[in-house]
């Protein structure tokens, strides 16, 4: 017995860390317009939608970030504001200043909910910081014997000053009495931010396409972005600079091509739509070593987001090249519809 009391302080104290620890993770409070209250871990916020994970729900809640009036937390964030800073902070709304939050940014500054356009906690593991997503779409029809198979992917990894981020996609159709075509694009980004929504950009673009006998084209660029707005409801944007163009054919000359480039696009993401969202974005490339040739890349997406992170998509893709080889066409698009899941 005197064994069994001589363990009990242990016993106590391990106890004591144990619903410390819990109701560290549980210490984050909320309240909406409604005025209800939501007292769970914050996961992240983006797009407009904050997640919070909490002790009496299995799955996590999504709540709009604009149907909060006050939010409570002690962990450290990175947050990105809509005038472009970005900020290592907690969040704090005073008892007096309903639909604020204050800020420890050097010294400590006071500024509206709504201009947090971003969320993460500072964690040191490498999953937190990333998120990823695939999809897969088949289409078939009996009229001769169509059948396509496509898939979807992208990837980021978000740091405090930086964003790597990776996209692959592919589409495959088979048709009775016509050779198998394929259409395979990828690319590699990487934006380093700056002071009031300037970033720098460089990226790697890879794209296959049989339609255009482009065996494949390698675009390397590097240039200037800013986001021209930042909010809550969408992103809105562009970037220019230049870019060096490799192109392989497999025409029967099997025409190879090296060019420089000038590069300007634009890039719109809205996403305060409930369940929807929409991207889409186009990128113009004029030839500075071959008079006369232009290329245009243009996206469109749009997501309608399912429980459990499942997700439907429609894509949109579209390419154009003012002088392309000898017989094949100056244009190609490509249109998938595919059901995917996402991690973040």
């Amino acid at each position: 017995m005197s064994l069994s009391l001589r363990k009990l302080p242990t016993l106590t104290i391990l106890i004591c860390l144990f619903y410390s620890n819990l109701i560290w993770s549980q210490n984050d409070t909320l309240v909406l317009k409604n005025k209800d209250k939501i007292i769970g871990e914050i996961k992240s916020m983006d797009r407009g939608v904050l997640t919070v994970k909490t002790s009496y729900s299995d799955s996590d809640f999504k709540i709009t970030w604009l149907d909060i009036i006050s939010v409570r937390s002690e962990q450290s964030y990175l947050l990105t504001l809509s005038d472009g800073r970005r900020i290592n902070s907690s969040l704090y709304t005073k008892t007096d200043e309903v639909g604020k939050v204050t800020l420890n940014y050097n010294e400590e500054i006071t500024t509206d909910l709504k201009n947090i356009v971003y969320i993460k906690p500072v964690e040191n593991d490498f999953l937190s910081r990333l998120t990823a997503s695939v999809s897969l779409g088949f289409n078939i029809t009996k009229s001769n014997n169509l059948s396509q198979f496509s898939v979807s992917s992208d990837l980021s990894y978000t740091a405090y000053k930086w964003l790597l981020s990776g996209s692959y996609n592919s589409v495959r159709s088979n048709q009775n009495d016509v050779a198998e075509t394929h259409r395979t694009d990828a690319n590699v980004m990487i934006n380093y931010f700056m002071k009031n929504d300037w970033f720098y950009s460089m990226s790697a673009d890879f794209l296959s396409n049989d339609e255009q006998k482009l065996k494949l084209r390698s675009t390397v660029k590097g240039g200037l972005g800013k986001y021209v707005i930042h909010t809550n409801r969408l992103y809105f944007g562009g970037g220019f600079g230049l870019a060096f163009n490799n192109e392989q054919y497999t025409d029967e000359l099997n025409t190879n091509r090296n060019s420089l480039e000038a590069y300007g696009g634009v890039q719109l993401n809205i996403f305060d739509l409930n369940d929807i969202s929409l991207s889409t974005d186009a990128t113009f490339f004029p030839s500075l070593t071959e008079g006369g040739r232009y290329r245009l890349d243009y996206n469109l997406n749009f997501k309608y987001d399912l429980p459990l992170d499942f997700f439907i998509k429609l894509s949109l893709s579209y390419n154009y090249d003012s002088k392309p080889v000898e017989e094949t066409s100056n244009s190609d698009y490509v249109f998938q519809s595919s059901f995917g899941w996402e991690f973040n």
